[in-house]
């Protein structure tokens, strides 16, 4: 993956909630005898920015210039917040009304949240005709917009706004909220968690599913994109008629996920801003995420922060398994330095020494070894409901440890056509008694002017074998 760019040069507005986090700290060392609650005596007070705000001064901290857009009162809680902000080098273009500031108060021992109190009222009233003209006003020199929706009613009209940026011809991302996606008919990307899309298109019982679902929606509602944030299984970017990609999660631990959705959309707007496409935007993202989940409340990343944890995922690799999206972007580096890629795939679920010479082989054909893995269900599928003995996650860890290969990447379809034409190996191999037309993903490679090998296999080797002994 290439280093991140300078993001300084990026001009982004942000439209949406905005909300003061304000952290209550203290040291608790007994149970109150008024009710089994612990006593916390608080003897320190953060202030931080929320919602919206959040993610202008994440923007902020990765060098981009931003204005912040929004509602909030004319009160000490006003005040706090554009301190917040302004401290940042965010603009304040927030407009006051007659609501109270929304604020979310959290109680705090020892660094482990005991207590939010959420003090907040409709800002539907306020957010009027006067207020979507005053919105525009700041839309001009943007080469951005992003939309913060937290569902406190600052984006009510939201669809004139992204209509308005059509107009001027600004990319718009939104962060989702709620059941009604039809009111961000337009925008460029959307970047819902898995929950929210699920309010919207029904429960996703594969990801198969989840993606043929997301693409619908997509394409329905005139999208260029869908970025679906999936906690601990990462995320999946669905782009147009490409192929859906998945970053694996970043995160090596998780402290306290507040405000880490607000990061994803910062990153991949700075990164768009910058020249970045939808695919090495959200690698960056995934990245961030992966950075903010291991701190207290809401957080920011930093530039330094950002390319240290993607460079660090690049070498690594987890040990050689990899997502595909994660994977995209190594080939991009490889192929520039004109490696040669070769690619087969399989069940591989009891390993045996047919197994290792077959992908000695293999890799011996090109300078990078591709081995993908077919998922547990699509195991069952083809092998039958006793299948597989050893999950994907043990077929995987398995296959990493070989020296031959270089990456190992899971797919959820019967055969691995779709990732073949997605990765575009330079060989494609396959071992058995074959013929060309008859292995999956052949066409994408010859198209390309690629190679399809067929390898023997060692013979008085096979896994049936091996389950059949076992079995006796």
């Amino acid at each position: 993956m290439s280093a991140l760019p300078d993001l300084s040069n990026g001009n982004i507005t942000v439209i949406g909630d905005v909300m003061l986090d304000r952290f209550w700290s203290g040291v608790s060392r007994r149970v109150s005898p008024e009710a089994p609650v612990p006593v916390v005596n608080i003897n320190g007070q953060e202030d931080r920015a929320g919602g919206a705000g959040n993610v202008a001064v994440n923007l902020a901290e990765l060098g981009v210039s931003v204005s912040l857009v929004g509602l909030c009162g004319d009160d000490d809680h006003a005040r706090a917040l554009r301190a917040c902000v302004e401290a940042a080098g965010v603009r304040w273009n927030v407009m006051p009304c007659a609501a109270d500031t929304i604020v979310k108060l959290r109680v705090l021992s020892r660094n482990q949240q005991l207590l939010r109190m959420d003090f907040e009222e409709t800002l539907v009233e306020y957010a009027n005709d006067l207020f979507v003209g005053y919105a525009q006003q700041h839309l001009a020199d943007a080469d951005l917009v992003v939309f913060s929706d937290y569902a406190k009613g600052t984006l009510q009209f939201v669809q004139s706004m992204l209509s308005h940026c059509r107009e001027l011809g600004k990319p718009t991302l939104v962060d989702p909220k709620g059941q009604d996606f039809e009111r961000y008919r337009g925008a460029t990307l959307i970047t819902p968690n898995l929950s929210e899309l699920e309010a919207v298109v029904g429960r996703c019982a594969s990801e198969a599913e989840m993606i043929e679902k997301a693409n619908d929606l997509r394409a329905s509602l005139d999208i260029d994109a869908i970025l679906v944030t999936r906690s601990e299984a990462g995320m999946t970017l669905i782009e147009g008629d490409k192929p859906a990609q998945h970053f694996s999660a970043s995160a090596r631990e998780v402290f306290d996920v507040t405000g880490a959705g607000d990061t994803v959309i910062a990153v991949m707007a700075g990164c768009l801003s910058a020249g970045l496409s939808l695919s090495e935007a959200t690698h960056f993202a995934n990245h961030g995420a992966g950075v903010v989940v291991a701190k207290l409340g809401t957080a920011s990343v930093s530039p330094d922060e950002l390319q240290s944890a993607a460079a660090t995922a690049d070498s690594s690799h987890e040990d050689s398994v990899v997502a595909e999206g994660d994977l995209v972007e190594a080939l991009e580096t490889l192929r520039a330095a004109g490696k040669r890629i070769v690619m087969t795939n399989g069940c591989f679920d009891l390993i045996h020494p047919g197994h290792v010479r077959y992908l000695q082989q293999a890799s011996a054909l090109g300078d990078v070894l591709i081995v993908a893995v077919n998922d547990d269900d699509s195991v069952r599928r083809l092998k039958g409901e006793s299948r597989p003995l050893n999950t994907v996650e043990d077929r995987m860890a398995v296959l990493a440890a070989l020296s031959g290969v270089d990456y190992v990447v899971p797919f959820t379809e019967d055969t691995p056509e779709r990732l073949i034409a997605l990765l575009a190996p330079d060989v494609l191999v396959k071992g058995g008694d074959y013929s060309v037309e008859q292995i999956a993903g052949h066409e994408s490679v010859l198209e390309r002017g690629g190679e399809v090998r067929i390898l023997d296999f060692v013979t008085g080797h096979s896994t049936s074998d091996l389950i059949s002994r076992m079995a006796d």
